[in-house]
């Protein structure tokens, strides 16, 4: 009982306060040579402490891939000015040393501009955690290209086992958004390069996913980069390349295209550009019924349309 009062004692320093630097020894003069023991570790989780930057291992599950230079040294230079606004995120693993869960950045930067320590948050985590932390803490900052974003759902996945639901509340997104990202990875590598240089968007790289000729789909994306074509017109134009051709020649057919109300034209091309496929409304005739046709060209395209359905 004397040892919680002891602890409960410390008061609002012990939850809020900079801990005593970590360099290899008990925070007084010494010769360097004794290290934290795994108590004193154990201390520090859930606590910032000022950690010697030598001492802090890289993530290896850290899901970006390139970093702007420019940007670091912008960030470096801020740092030398007014220091780290916000602590990185680390695990204790032994020997005094710690492993980066989340704030390479700010590591990288913090070395550029000579800091000898850098404050870190201490968590105790697994590895699956560390991915999870790394990759959730990166996406929500908006760090990443999507090309990056979409490994770091596949690692989440294949890694740690989570299904493409669970990822979605992990990090705060549609599940829709999840499973569009991911498709991202069926593309070429020529393509996805564009995605990680900014060159294309997103957007444009899913309108042409389903498009099995890898030769049409690089000269669709060329032409898209060249013309500065619109996402829209990109789908437009592989709906065009998709869809079989229609025969109307009929002039039955064309009759009745001359007498379809400008109302429900209207809403057909509503429903057109909301899911980004070809949709067709055709009357019974006899009376007021009818129905919908929503038109699909792969399995995924289905499973997308069935998601925004269900979503609408």
């Amino acid at each position: 009982m004397a040892t919680k009062k002891a602890a409960l004692g410390r008061g609002l320093d012990a939850l809020i306060s900079i801990d005593r630097p970590i360099d290899g020894t008990s925070g007084e003069e010494s010769t360097g040579s004794k290290m934290y023991d795994f108590e004193d570790r154990l201390r520090l989780v859930g606590r910032v402490a000022e950690i010697e930057v030598e001492r802090i291992k890289p993530n290896p599950y850290q899901p970006r891939d390139s970093f702007d230079e420019a940007g670091l040294e912008e960030l470096a230079t801020s740092i030398k000015q007014v220091g780290i606004v916000q602590p990185i995120t680390v695990r204790a693993v032994g020997g005094g040393r710690f492993e980066l869960i989340s704030g390479e950045r700010r590591l990288r930067a913090a070395k550029l501009a000579g800091l000898a320590r850098i404050p870190s948050y201490v968590r105790q985590a697994d590895t699956e955690e560390m991915l999870e932390m790394a990759i959730v803490e990166n996406i929500q900052r908006e760090e990443l290209n999507p090309i990056e974003i979409a490994h770091g759902y596949e690692r989440l996945i294949d890694e740690c086992g989570l299904t493409q639901e669970q990822v979605s509340d992990k990090v705060g997104k549609s599940r829709v958004a999840v499973t569009n990202t991911l498709r991202l990875l069926r593309l070429p590598a020529y393509i996805q390069s564009l995605i990680k240089l900014g060159s294309l968007t997103a957007g444009h790289a899913r309108a042409v996913v389903t498009i099995e000729d890898e030769p049409l789909q690089r000269k669709i994306v060329e032409v898209a980069v060249r013309e500065g074509l619109s996402v829209r017109e990109v789908e437009r134009r592989v709906r065009s390349l998709l869809k079989p051709r229609e025969k109307t020649t009929a002039p039955t057919q064309k009759a009745a295209n001359r007498g379809v109300d400008p109302n429900m034209r209207a809403v057909t091309d509503r429903l057109r550009s909301r899911f980004s496929t070809q949709v067709q409304i055709r009357p019974h005739g006899s009376d007021d019924s009818g129905r919908i046709e929503i038109s699909y060209y792969s399995r995924e395209d289905l499973e997308r349309l069935i998601e925004e359905l269900l979503l609408s």
